[in-house]
């Protein structure tokens, strides 16, 4: 049986296509933790803060 793998190469990208990807990646990881971090819903903040937590992550 003869199985063949595609998969797509980072090589392929140039450095400034990779520092995009980063900056943006970045920005919506920020974006993710502050809207739900400063929610008005106790819940959503909680649930938030609690994972931060969770993950060794400083909020305060």
């Amino acid at each position: 049986m003869n199985t063949q793998v595609q998969t797509a190469s980072i090589a392929r990208l140039s450095v400034s296509q990779r520092l995009i990807a980063g900056v943006l990646a970045l920005l919506i990881g920020f974006v993710l933790v502050g809207g739900v971090g400063f929610a008005s819903d106790m819940a959503i903040h909680n649930g938030a803060h609690d994972t931060r937590h969770a993950l060794g992550f400083p909020c305060h």
